[in-house]
């Protein structure tokens, strides 16, 4: 009596590994990086700069877009009774977290230096 393909049990397949996380680029070895608290100051007044001080411009020039266009669509979505945090919250909420994210990379590349480590991503 054969077996109809609905009752055989199917192949497994070998499980994909997760990719290895990311590491922020560091500067040349023996350079300071930046403060980190400096790397805030300057990524709460411009969107994406944080990013750009830590070495990694394209995700500045993409958070920047993207703070603008969620500000604009949240504009025009919005009405005029509504307060100017609420007009423009897409675009401020990106802000926030590209603070964060260039907080937060830059204390990571501060104790890297502060270690002596040499990341994976940077030639000995």
């Amino acid at each position: 009596m054969p077996i109809s393909s609905a009752t055989q049990p199917t192949q497994r397949t070998a499980a994909v590994p997760w990719p290895e996380p990311r590491q922020a680029p560091m500067p040349a070895e023996g350079r300071k990086p930046m403060n980190a608290r400096l790397v805030l100051l300057i990524a709460a007044l411009l969107p994406g700069m944080g990013q750009v001080l830590n070495h990694q411009p394209q995700r500045g020039a993409m958070i920047a877009f993207f703070t603008l266009l969620l500000g604009w669509v949240t504009y025009h979505l919005t009405t005029p009774e509504h307060s100017f945090l609420g007009r423009y919250a897409g675009g401020i909420f990106v802000h926030a977290m590209a603070m964060l994210d260039a907080y937060r990379w830059a204390r990571v590349r501060e104790e890297h230096y502060r270690r002596g480590a040499v990341p994976a991503n940077t030639p000995s």
